[in-house]
């Protein structure tokens, strides 16, 4: 009796782990040349990382800016709780690239998990393959990989990097820079496969609202809005025969693009081996510009009063000052 109890709570377990997305994060997708910066790997959701990622499970990690793709040393990464952090110098402006590729692991599972794990994670053509086949009984043991990129815009200038290929198993390439379309635009994005276009894949398309940020007396606070947590109900796409999807960005704030490819295998010790992707960027528009600007200009208009209240009291004293000499020397 016990092991009917916990079999279900060992298959959500097992789904939990097998499950878990990766992407590249950061606080504003939105830098200065030369600056120092902190990019997040999250392992886990879009919102919450549930645990790190060594350092050696990382086959690839690129930085692609200004024409050269750089290679982060290792010293530059550490972890937190749960989450992997990256250091890193921006240079000169342009549209950069980061890109991080994880060694292959294996985990089994009995039928119901894997089927559970398909219908979680919308691998929904894999499971209607089962059950059009009669498989649906049958146990998996899975070989997975990860390959995440996140697009950044260090300073104004637009360059070309955005186009580049990492040649990861598996890879988002946008085919128009993000980061010169505004809300209401489309991005048209190709995903490769082995750096073929991968047709008839379903891709998911999640969005997250910027953080507002408001100025009080010189001080700065940054709040997200309610609309900032993970949606849910992600938009589905399906790549067409050249590998390409086209997603409507109908907001501002930041956008992550995810898919996972798996396949039967045969001849193998493996049932199964999937590779996943994620890209992550961030649109904008005039309004974003307008509320830094409006927020810089509240706090400038704060200070003027502030400084001529200084002013103004220190003129008060020298003039009392100057009064009750005067008056002393009358008396």
């Amino acid at each position: 009796m016990k092991k009917l109890v916990y079999l279900p709570l060992l298959a959500l377990a097992i789904v939990t782990l097998c499950s878990h997305d990766m992407y590249l994060k950061l606080n504003s997708y939105f830098l200065e040349p030369y600056t120092e910066s902190t990019l997040a790997l999250f392992n886990g959701t879009f919102e919450k990382s549930e645990n790190a990622i060594d350092r050696d499970r990382m086959i690839d990690v690129s930085l692609v800016q200004n024409g050269s793709v750089e290679k982060a040393p290792t010293e530059n990464w550490f972890e937190k709780d749960s989450t992997t952090y990256l250091k890193f110098k921006t240079a000169a402006p342009g549209t950069y690239v980061i890109g991080v590729s994880t060694k292959a692991r294996s985990i089994e599972m009995d039928a119901k998990a894997f089927n559970d794990y398909l219908k979680h994670d919308g691998i929904t053509d894999l499971l209607a393959h089962r059950t059009t086949e009669g498989s649906l009984g049958e146990s998996a043991y899975e070989l997975y990989s990860k390959h995440v990129k996140t697009m950044v815009q260090v300073g104004e200038k637009r360059s070309e990097d955005w186009k580049t290929a990492l040649n990861y198993p598996i890879e988002f390439i946008p085919l128009q820079n993000p980061y010169e379309l505004q809300p209401g635009d489309s991005l048209r994005v190709q995903l490769l496969l082995r750096q073929e276009p991968l047709s008839q894949q379903l891709v998911y398309l999640g969005y997250k609202a910027p953080a507002t940020t408001h100025s009080h007396g010189g001080s700065t606070h940054t709040h997200e809005s309610e609309e900032s947590h993970e949606h849910t109900d992600l938009k589905q796409f399906r790549t067409n025969t050249k590998g390409e999807v086209v997603l409507p960005l109908d907001k501002a704030g930041v956008w992550y693009l995810r898919t996972i490819h798996l396949v039967p295998l045969e001849n193998s010790e493996y049932t199964h081996e999937s590779n996943w992707a994620t890209l992550t960027f961030a649109t904008a528009s005039e309004m974003n510009h307008s509320h830094e600007e409006g927020a810089h200009a509240t706090a400038s208009q704060e200070e003027i009063p502030s400084y001529y209240f200084v002013l103004g009291s220190i003129l008060v004293l020298i003039l009392l000052f100057f009064y009750f000499r005067r008056s002393s020397n009358e008396k």
